[in-house]
């Protein structure tokens, strides 16, 4: 049965596009929170043909949040980036009122690699890699010399100081009502070290390994350009260094792939303008504290209900990811790790609570998601995922909570319950608590540490220390 969407579309690409026959197929791949993107298949008179349609959400009026901007603007984007020679794809159509389709456009349909994991580690692209971290500097040196107020811009994007960024994220935090000193910590670092006098030019906003397609021969798509903005360039190039995107390979700081040297070369290349590895690291420590928000916020909106998804609790557990990311940029040093093997059958009680969630956690790992198809199997392996930190939880918590009570309770000078205690620090570092105070690097490592350990004792940024 054909749905209204293809009815509609059909009608669109039937009056503009030249030789179209048919619409075949139109598959949705993605609904972000606030907009869709569908693989079309066509018959024309040329043979098979594949587009992409880009939308807002139908029952989304204006987009979703601040700083995002609206479908018909990334397309404008789109054309303006492709016209300079900045790779991606070409804009079929924009759509208008009367289609009834929404806020969108249609746009060519591109072969190649987006998954991070697989950039970094593809076989099929280990000849091209090397060669990525510098590609990717001068492209964003084209990016940053895009001529934004010519092409009629500057009314539609919003202009962002980063003194308005460190603000927003911290009010975004603080919204949560959640005590995380290391978020507070980092946000006080940030406000003591903005940039002075920082060039303004286009920014794209989220231009990182996951957002750019690879093929053998090099990047040919920059994607997602709906967080572009007018602002501080760098934070380009610190986000694609922040250690959430390199996937792993976190010898490899630009994305997982390349060399920070390459990006800066690659960049003064093509923008005329040298960038110290000073500047980056307020942008790479930003981008990582922003994340470690941005990842309470989704499990904040499963908890509220507002997003029920399976993802969004787990999403919630990697905050620790990127407050990890922080300690290393900020405040490195040693820390001590729970135990990496224990056994799950300790105790007189059979079966233990541990050795339950294995029974289950094995089974969807190993059984349920390898008979199911790539989304189903992806969300089982999630579900396998929170079991396995649950189970962390209930073997190491208890010590690593009386662990973090002492320390607090010596730093504070005070006695209490642990969340008590975790409001008085964040209390005291907005009431401007010394960041060189004894021992408060070393709790924020210790504790943030021992969260990671429950939460993703794989992650690079443990193997780091």
């Amino acid at each position: 049965m054909v749905s209204t969407l293809e009815q509609s579309l059909g009608t669109v690409l039937e009056r503009e596009l030249p030789g179209f026959q048919s619409l075949q197929s139109c598959e949705q791949l993605t609904a972000g929170a606030s907009q869709e993107t569908y693989r079309l298949t066509l018959q024309t008179d040329k043979g098979t043909r594949h587009l992409a349609l880009r939308r807002m959400q139908p029952n989304l009026s204006q987009a979703s949040s601040v700083g995002t901007i609206l479908p018909d603007t990334e397309a404008r984007l789109f054309q303006l980036a492709t016209a300079a020679g900045i790779p991606g794809p070409g804009v079929v159509y924009v759509l208008q009122p009367s289609d009834a389709l929404g806020n969108g456009f249609l746009m060519d349909w591109l072969q190649g690699e987006t998954l991070g994991q697989r950039v970094v580690r593809s076989e099929a692209l280990a000849e091209v890699r090397p060669r990525l971290a510098r590609q990717c500097g001068e492209i964003l040196g084209r990016i940053h010399n895009l001529d934004w107020r010519s092409a009629g811009l500057d009314h539609v994007l919003p202009t962002v100081a980063p003194a308005t960024l460190v603000d927003d994220t911290g009010a975004n935090y603080r919204d949560l009502t959640v005590p995380v000193p290391m978020i507070d910590c980092t946000w006080r670092w940030l406000r003591d070290h903005l940039p002075e006098q920082p060039r303004t030019t286009l920014v794209h906003g989220d231009f990182r390994n996951g957002n750019l397609m690879v093929a053998p021969d090099g990047i040919n798509a920059v994607l997602d350009w709906e967080l572009a903005h007018i602002g501080d360039p760098v934070r380009d190039l610190g986000w694609l260094c922040v250690n959430s995107w390199r996937f792993g390979v976190s010898a490899m700081p630009v994305g997982g792939f390349g060399t920070i040297e390459d990006l800066l070369a690659g960049y003064q290349r093509t923008s005329g303008v040298s960038v110290t590895r000073e500047e980056l690291v307020f942008w790479q420590v930003f981008g990582s504290v922003w994340w470690a928000m941005a990842t309470l916020q989704m499990a904040s909106t499963w908890r509220t209900g507002e997003t029920p998804s399976l993802e969004r609790p787990v999403i919630g557990r990697r905050s620790s990811e990127a407050q990890m990311d922080c300690v290393n940029l900020l405040i490195p040093g040693d820390y001590a790790l729970p135990p990496a093997e224990q056994s799950i059958t300790a105790g007189s009680q059979l079966p233990t609570p541990a050795e339950l969630l294995e029974g289950v956690r094995s089974f969807l790992k190993d059984d349920i998601a390898t008979q199911l198809d790539s989304h189903a199997g992806f969300l089982a392996r999630v579900a396998a995922n929170s079991l396995g930190i649950a189970q962390r939880e209930i073997l190491h918590g208890s010590a690593l909570a009386v662990a973090e009570k002492e320390r607090l309770e010596q730093l504070l000078g005070m006695t209490g319950g642990v969340d008590e205690l975790r409001w008085e620090l964040v209390r005291r570092l907005r009431d401007d608590l010394p960041l060189d105070t004894p021992g408060l690097a070393q709790h924020l490592r210790q504790t943030v540490a021992g969260q990671l350990a429950l939460d993703q004792p794989g992650y690079s940024a443990l193997q780091q220390a």
